[in-house]
């Protein structure tokens, strides 16, 4: 799959990521149709402990009800399972499968998301062919066990600067800290707890785009 580079970069806006142990009891599923009901624009199912058959059948539901909601899908580390199950990409950490190995298997089917904690990351990635970055972990959290040293906001506008690709946030986002996050010239934010672990996923979801509408500029109007 491939989108132009303007187009990537409005769709990953407001990026959820899943996370099962954060879901209060409720399915991803249930989480992703909240999400998306308050606006999100991309999902990345991230289940690292579920076995591959599990982690594959949900993959294929994600992908079938992003794809009837017109938003991007992703899974996280595997490119197998991505290619399998639908996903429009897969997105890639500094210890999964080289980018290079990642982009020979999926070809031209799958958009690539690279995980990236400095400029020379992310530079590598985009002579690698990437599509997209992942920066971060931008503030500190308690959602990733492997997360590294917060990059805060200075290293957060060295990756935006270092190269030409769309350029997500991640890492302890909230709406009090949007607007300073989108002033390094990110196209827009990852969260997990923020939407996963709400009360109410979707007007959490709602409210967090809200913010990045304002703080990015209302370039992608939602169908909410």
């Amino acid at each position: 799959m491939s989108l132009p580079r303007d187009e990537l970069a409005q769709r990953l806006r407001l990026y959820v990521v899943t996370d099962a142990t954060l879901a209060r009891g409720r399915s991803d599923l249930e989480i992703v149709e909240a999400a998306i009901s308050g606006g999100a624009t991309a999902i990345q199912l991230r289940h690292k402990t579920a076995e591959d058959r599990a982690r594959y059948e949900e993959a294929v539901a994600l992908a079938r009800y992003c794809r009837k909601r017109d938003v991007l899908f992703f899974v996280d580390d595997r490119v197998d399972i991505a290619l399998a199950s639908g996903a429009d990409g897969v997105h890639l950490g500094q210890s999964d499968l080289p980018l290079p190995a990642a982009r020979q298997i999926a070809e031209s089917r799958l958009l690539i998301g690279i995980s990236a904690e400095t400029p020379q990351q992310a530079r590598q990635a985009a002579d690698g062919a990437a599509d997209y970055i992942g920066a971060g972990t931008v503030f500190p959290t308690l959602t990733k066990s492997d997360a590294g040293t917060p990059i805060g906001i200075r290293g957060l506008a060295a990756i935006t600067q270092a190269v030409d690709l769309p350029v997500v946030a991640i890492g302890g986002i909230q709406i009090q800290n949007i607007a300073q996050v989108v002033s390094t010239g990110v196209c827009g934010v990852a969260v997990v707890s923020a939407v996963v672990a709400a009360e109410k996923p979707e007007a959490a979801a709602r409210a967090l785009r809200d913010a990045l509408d304002r703080a990015l500029g209302n370039q992608f109007p939602s169908d909410r």
